[in-house]
């Protein structure tokens, strides 16, 4: 069974900055469990030493509705 916890919000550069400095404290401090603020929740998670990550940049321009970039970050490991 899987638990899918998620949240959309808009943030301005210095806030979204932050919350990224504050997770990569969690996982920083090398404790077993790692917590992972998602809109009003906490999720506590058991990453091992070694982590996967995926990095995926897209730049997109339309005429029609203007330019888009996006970032997608994806850590992922067994527990």
């Amino acid at each position: 069974m899987a638990q899918r916890t998620t949240a959309d919000e808009t943030l301005p550069r210095e806030e979204l900055a932050a919350y990224l400095q504050d997770l990569a404290t969690e996982f920083e401090h090398g404790d077993e469990t790692v917590s992972v603020p998602v809109g009003n929740k906490n999720v506590s998670l058991n990453p091992p030493q070694n982590v996967d990550i995926s990095v995926e940049v897209v730049e997109r321009s339309s005429m029609l509705r203007g330019n888009r970039e996006t970032v997608d970050i994806e850590l992922s490991w067994k527990p």
